[in-house]
């Protein structure tokens, strides 16, 4: 970590006031330590007000303030961007990508030849704390610099590192997957309120059964199959009711859900690289 770290958002929104309310969180900065910079003033005053930093209007102003720029804008916006701070980007700043479907070879090539670059891949729950993000080196970024990302994206969840190849299929899993749980949490609830429960207890209930068994996987260590024998008595309730969801094709259909997203998400990056 360098011995004075400063860290600018460009874009303020809700993605970004996660992470740098964790960076603070995490004691890896104070907020006098960041700014961000976005041209609609709500989302600055909001950034402004929930994380205690300063912001600006001027993107040039974050990369002048800045040795870590987090680039947390839409995908559409980026081509913008880019060429703004082109001039003012040196081989001291490391940029961390948050941006959608935006490749490596894009920012480098946009940014010029030697620019540090690292692309992430972030869900929602970071809003909570318990992200589950991935991220992955430019062919430029060094060993301290991915030691710094993944301290960085910790403080706000779980945060692993891979090719950049398999980031479309982390978009799959982790990217959409926190839409797919909010389907089976919702669906639980549905089967309580079904069989008796008033709605709020069953949905606090399905939230805290999930939040548990996500739980047990992650400080066990133990895989889902032997968790789930471990609960699951024989001629008991909880194999007549997996007998059900075998039934109805559960898990081919979570498989193809992770799969139609990953492929979707190949899609959509390609068709960005040739808008470009």
């Amino acid at each position: 970590m360098p011995a004075k770290l400063n860290i600018g958002f460009i874009g303020a929104g809700k993605m970004a006031k996660a992470l740098a309310r964790g960076f603070c969180r995490g004691g890896l900065v104070k907020s006098g330590d960041i700014l961000a910079s976005d041209a609609v003033e709500a989302a600055a005053a909001s950034f402004a007000n929930e994380v205690g930093a300063r912001t600006t209007a001027f993107n040039p102003d974050v990369v002048r303030f800045s040795n870590v720029i987090i680039l947390a804008v839409k995908p559409d916006q980026i081509a913008e961007v880019l060429a703004e701070i082109k001039p003012l980007c040196t081989k001291k700043h490391l940029l961390i990508s948050i941006a959608a479907g935006i490749s490596i070879a894009r920012l480098e090539g946009e940014l010029g030849e030697g620019k540090r670059v690292i692309r992430v891949m972030p869900n929602t729950p970071a809003l909570v704390g318990a992200s589950a993000s991935a991220f992955a080196l430019g062919k430029f970024a060094t060993r301290g610099d991915g030691e710094l990302a993944q301290k960085l994206l910790n403080s706000v969840g779980l945060a692993i590192q891979v090719k950049e190849s398999l980031l479309d299929a982390v978009t799959g899993l982790s990217g959409s997957g926190p839409a797919y749980v909010y389907a089976i949490i919702e669906a639980l609830s549905d089967g309580g309120v079904a069989a008796g429960l008033p709605r709020a207890t069953a949905t606090h209930l399905a939230a805290q059964t999930v939040l548990g068994a996500a739980k047990m996987v992650l400080d066990t260590g133990m895989h889902p199959g032997a968790l789930k024998d471990a609960v699951t008595s024989p001629g008991g309730t909880t194999i007549e009711g997996l007998h059900e969801l075998e039934k109805g094709g559960m898990r081919g259909v979570l498989m193809n859900a992770v799969r139609a997203a990953a492929d979707k998400s190949r899609r959509m990056g390609k068709a960005t690289s040739q808008e470009s």
